[in-house]
C-alpha cells in the first residue's frame, strides 16, 4: 500500500502540470466524457478481475522497461511543449507499473480497459482544428441540403449559410465534435461489450464518425427553419442548447438502433437475443469478494519488479522539478514597435490587434501593418515573437486558424523563397489559398526558430525540444504575409508581391527574432 501510494505521489508531482490541462479540457463540452473513462476502465478491470487472478499473476521485467520508455518520453514531451507527448508518457508508465505488478498474462485479460484510457486524451490543437473545420464544412453542406429539401432558400460560402436577411456562421461550437468525441467513446464500449462478429464491432466504432455528421447537418437544418420562422433569436440560447442536447441523446439511439439490425445479420448459431449478445461479461464464476481476497492478489506491489519500477520514477521525479524550473536564456532584442515602417518601395502602416486574439495567442510580442507598395498593392504582415515557447504558449499555425467565417483553404503547398536578392540560397514557406465566396486571399507563413526557418510545424517541434534540452532557448516567431487577389488579378502578380517584400523584410527578421 505505501509503495503504491509513493507511485500515485511521483507521477502527480511529474505529470502535475500535464493532468491539470487534460482536467481542464474535461471541463469542456468537447471532451466531458473524459471524467468518466477512467471510471469505466476501473470497472471493466473489476468485471474482469476473475478473469485476471485465474490467468495468474506474474510479474514482469519488461514492466520496468516500458515505464522507463514512458518516462523518457516525458522528458521529451516537456522540452518539445507537447500536451499530446506527456499524456501518451503517463499513460505508457500506468501500463507499464500495472505489467510489472501483474505480469502478461493479467494484462491480455485488462487489455482494453487500459486501451479504452487513451480515450481521455485531448487531442492536439492542430489534428482538433483540422478535424472541427472539416466537420464545419461537412455539417454546413448538409444543412443547407435540409433546407433546400423543405424548401428554404439558403445558400452556403464555407461555414457560412446565407438564409437572405440572416446569415448563420457554423462555429467550432457547432461543427458535431462535441457529438463525436463522446460517441466515439460509447461506440467504442458498446463494441466491446457486444458478443458478435468483429466486423460488426468495428462498423459500430467506425459508425460513430458518420452518425455525428449526419445529426449535426440535421441539427443545423432545424436551427436555419425556426430562424425562418421565428427570427434569429431561435439560433440562441436556450433552444439552441436544447436541440444540442435532444439531438445527441438522438445519437445514442441509433447507435443501439444500429447494433439491434447488426445482431439481425448473419447471426451466431449460438447468438441468443439481442440482450444476450450485449452482455456485461456474465461468466458464472464470477466471485469478486473471493478473487479480490485471493493471495495471489494480496502479494501485489511487493514483487522486485514492480519496486524497480516504482524506483525508477524517483530520479525522473527529481528532473522533473529541473525541467520545471529552467529559464530558457533568449539573446535581447528590440521590440517589434521598432520595426521599420519603409522597407523599400512598401510604406507600412500599423495596426493594433483586439485584446481577445491577444489572449488567445498569448506571444510576447507581436507586429501587425499593412504594407502598400507604389503600384497599389497592400499586403498584410503579421509577426508573433515568443520567448519561451511553453506548454500552452507557442506559435500558432495559421492553418488552425484560417478556417472560418467562411474562408475555406482552397490550395497548401511549399514553396523556396530566397534568402536574398543575391538568389544564394533559399528557405521553405508554406502557400496557401483561401476563399470565401468570390473573394480570394494568398498566404505566405514560415517559422523562425533560432537561426532556422521552417514550414513545418512538425519540425519545430523537434527543434524546439533539441535547442531546449542543448541550448536552454526555445524563443522563436511566426512570419505570416496575406494579400488579396482581386477580381481579374493574376494570382501569380499577387505572389510575385508577396515573395518581394518577404525577402525585403529577412534581413530585418535576425534583429527582432534573433539567430
Amino acid at each position: 500500500m505505501v509503495i503504491g501510494l509513493l507511485a500515485v505521489a511521483f507521477l502527480g508531482y511529474m505529470y502535475a502540470g500535464s493532468l491539470r490541462f487534460m482536467v481542464e479540457q474535461w471541463g469542456s463540452d468537447d471532451y466531458s466524457h473524459g471524467f468518466f473513462v477512467p471510471i469505466v476502465s476501473l470497472f471493466l478491470i473489476w468485471l474482469r478481475w476473475h478473469r485476471v487472478v485465474r490467468a495468474g499473476i506474474r510479474p514482469s521485467w519488461w514492466g520496468s522497461g516500458l515505464v522507463l520508455v514512458g518516462v523518457s518520453l516525458y522528458v521529451v514531451g516537456d522540452y518539445a511543449t507537447l500536451y499530446i507527448v506527456l499524456h501518451l508518457s503517463l499513460w505508457l508508465v500506468i501500463v507499464g507499473l500495472v505489467l510489472s505488478m501483474f505480469g502478461h498474462a493479467a494484462v491480455r485479460e485488462m487489455a482494453f480497459p487500459l486501451l479504452y484510457l487513451l480515450m481521455s486524451i485531448p487531442l492536439p490543437v492542430f489534428l482538433y482544428s483540422a478535424l472541427s473545420g472539416q466537420l464545419q464544412l461537412w455539417s454546413s453542406a448538409l444543412g443547407v441540403g435540409c433546407l433546400q429539401f423543405v424548401g428554404v432558400t439558403a445558400f452556403r460560402e464555407g461555414n457560412i449559410i446565407d438564409l437572405g436577411p440572416v446569415q448563420l456562421q457554423v462555429a467550432e461550437a457547432c461543427s458535431g465534435i462535441r457529438y463525436l468525441f463522446p460517441l466515439t467513446s460509447l461506440a467504442l464500449l458498446c463494441a466491446y461489450l457486444f458478443r458478435d462478429q468483429m466486423w460488426k464491432r468495428a462498423l459500430l466504432v467506425l459508425s460513430a464518425l458518420p452518425i455525428s455528421v449526419l445529426v449535426n447537418g440535421f441539427r443545423i437544418g432545424v436551427v436555419g427553419i425556426l430562424v425562418e420562422l421565428y427570427g434569429s433569436q431561435a439560433a440562441e440560447g436556450f433552444l439552441h442548447l436544447f436541440e444540442g442536447w435532444v439531438l445527441f441523446m438522438a445519437t445514442l439511439g441509433l447507435l443501439v438502433l444500429e447494433m439491434w439490425c447488426l445482431s439481425k445479420l448473419h447471426r451466431l448459431p449460438d447468438a441468443g437475443t439481442f440482450a444476450d449478445q450485449f452482455s456485461w461479461l456474465d461468466e458464472p464464476d464470477r466471485n469478486h469478494a473471493q478473487h479480490l481476497n485471493h493471495p495471489a492478489t494480496k502479494a501485489v506491489g511487493m514483487s522486485p519488479q514492480y519496486l524497480c519500477s516504482v524506483a525508477i520514477l524517483i530520479p525522473f521525479a527529481a528532473l522533473s522539478w529541473m525541467i520545471g524550473e529552467r529559464q530558457d536564456t533568449p539573446p535581447p532584442r528590440p521590440a517589434f514597435i521598432d520595426f521599420s515602417m519603409d522597407i523599400g518601395s512598401w510604406h507600412g502602416t500599423p495596426l493594433t490587434m483586439e485584446q481577445q486574439y491577444i489572449s488567445a495567442l498569448r506571444f510576447d510580442d507581436y507586429l501587425l501593418a499593412d504594407y502598400d507598395s507604389g503600384d497599389g498593392t497592400s499586403v498584410n504582415l503579421y509577426m508573433a515573437y515568443y520567448r519561451s515557447q511553453k506548454k500552452g504558449q507557442s506559435a500558432h499555425s495559421p492553418q488552425s486558424c484560417i478556417p472560418g467565417g467562411g474562408w475555406e483553404i482552397s490550395s497548401h503547398r511549399t514553396i523556396d523563397l530566397p534568402v536574398d536578392e543575391n538568389h544564394g540560397s533559399v528557405y521553405p514557406v508554406n502557400r496557401i489559398t483561401i476563399q470565401k465566396g468570390h473573394e480570394k486571399q494568398l498566404i505566405l507563413y514560415w517559422f523562425k526558430q533560432r537561426e532556422r526557418l521552417l514550414s513545418s510545424e512538425y519540425l519545430v517541434k523537434t527543434y524546439l525540444f533539441w535547442d531546449a534540452l542543448t541550448r536552454g532557448r526555445s524563443d522563436g516567431a511566426l512570419i505570416r504575409l496575406a494579400a488579396a487577389v482581386e477580381p481579374g488579378q493574376n494570382e501569380a502578380d499577387v505572389e510575385r508581391h508577396l515573395t518581394e517584400l518577404a525577402r525585403l523584410i529577412q534581413p530585418e527578421l535576425t534583429h527582432y527574432v534573433p539567430d
